[in-house]
């Protein structure tokens, strides 16, 4: 039925900042705007309670072609909602009916688990001040335009007192009032106390300071920063930005390359790109080239992309990270390796598969930081001595398709190649 997934469409479109529930759904065009609109707000508001549900059910893992969001929709249908009733469910009626007894035994344990009897019981439980909202707030200072002391000299002349380099978790969590510090791990990153609004600060709003945050985690920026970080392109590289809108991570890049070489930011919603425009003109951005076009399609062996590749998701759930990254090494055998990157960072990626811990992961809990995940993957380098016919095959070019191009000016092409891909 076109209800579940027009849903699961503004639901997607809210949390990846393309516009408001209200907006997405009058633009959908679709029929019943009251109906469209209350599956979401109330699938929205169920959204932590449906992703531990069909986790702990193992949904996506038994059912490949579910999309995430489309899952949540369901879920919220058939457990919360009014349930599939004669034909309202269409072709996923089956679908859910095959999990219906495992999800339905989920969400009973979920309930046992934090002690409540009634579905808007787990709200409650959900609305007390947890983990999360304890997670500092983390400002990146944009090289671009200035460097490290002299924003932290700002802040202390504003009354600011400078505590120095972290030296671990314990001194970020004791974080209070008007003091900050130095990221223990990441450069040119400042960490303030929990709830510190920066948004109508003057070195932000002239672009001297990036807040990457994410919808209702606005503490997400050390997490962020990681892909950047370990793809670590040297001034010169050729990078692509998969998904790139907003731009905080292009920003981010640019600033490690020193404006000199050139990224490939590739995004399909038009005005997203917009808005990202802005956004790097402020930070002072000049090595971007924007595409307004599927980077799926472009030749995966062109020479241009062909050393390193970030993979990142704002995501905790196992099938859009480690599952992605082990089918992807295993489509690919012999071509990629995972590379192990911050051996102090202490939450590694699930072992799922060997040398999963190469990757990372990233959550209030264990990192005081929003949900992340990071796999850094690198081309095998095939010996001189090895023959072309012994040599791993590149994979097939990828077909044409058709897309409106936007482009910004760019320098000229560098001597090294890097590629970033993100989610």
């Amino acid at each position: 039925m076109a209800l579940y997934a027009t849903a699961a469409s503004v639901l997607a479109g809210v949390e990846s900042r393309r516009g408001s529930i209200k907006g997405l759904v009058y633009a959908s065009s679709f029929q019943n705007v009251k109906q469209l609109y209350a599956l979401v707000c109330e699938t929205q508001r169920y959204s932590s309670v449906l992703d531990a549900v069909i986790t702990s059910a193992g949904l996506l893992r038994a059912e490949k072609k579910l999309r995430p969001h489309l899952a949540k929709v369901l879920v919220y249908e058939l457990l919360l909602g009014k349930g599939f009733k004669g034909g309202s469910g269409g072709r996923w009626k089956p679908l859910l009916d095959r999990h219906q007894a495992r999800l339905k035994a989920e969400l009973a344990r979920l309930k046992v688990h934090r002690g409540v009897s009634k579905n808007e019981d787990l709200l409650q439980v959900e609305s007390k001040p947890g983990p999360a909202s304890q997670v500092p707030r983390f400002v990146r200072v944009n090289t671009l335009k200035t460097c490290c002391d002299d924003a932290v000299d700002y802040f202390k002349r504003q009354g600011f007192s400078y505590q120095g380099r972290a030296s671990g978790l314990e001194d970020l969590r004791a974080l209070k009032g008007k003091c900050f510090l130095l990221d223990p791990l990441l450069p040119e990153l400042l960490v303030f106390p929990a709830q510190t609004d920066l948004h109508d600060h003057p070195l932000y709003q002239a672009g001297h300071l990036i807040l990457q945050d994410k919808p209702r985690a606005c503490s997400a920026c050390q997490a962020s920063c990681l892909p950047a970080v370990l793809l670590a392109p040297p001034p010169g590289s050729h990078v692509i930005d998969a998904c790139a809108a907003p731009g905080n991570k292009t920003s981010h890049l640019a600033a490690l390359l020193k404006n000199q070489g050139k990224i490939f930011a590739f995004d399909l919603d038009a005005g997203r790109l917009a808005s990202m425009a802005t956004l790097l003109a402020r930070a002072g951005v000049s090595c971007c080239e924007l595409a307004e076009e599927d980077f799926l399609a472009i030749s995966p062996s062109d020479q241009r992309y062909r050393q390193r590749l970030v993979y990142s998701t704002c995501s905790l759930c196992q099938e859009e990270n480690e599952d992605v990254v082990r089918d992807a090494l295993q489509q690919n055998s012999g071509t990629f390796r995972l590379v192990p990157v911050l051996p102090s960072w202490p939450h590694r990626g699930l072992g799922t598969f060997p040398g999963a811990e190469r990757c990372l992961r990233a959550s209030p809990e264990t990192t005081l930081t929003g949900g992340f995940f990071v796999a850094v993957l690198e081309r095998v380098e095939v010996p001189s001595s090895v023959s072309r016919a012994e040599a791993p095959a590149p994979p097939p070019e990828a077909a044409p398709r058709r897309k409106r191009r936007r482009r910004a000016a760019a320098p000229g092409a560098p001597p090294r190649t890097e590629q970033e891909g993100k989610q």
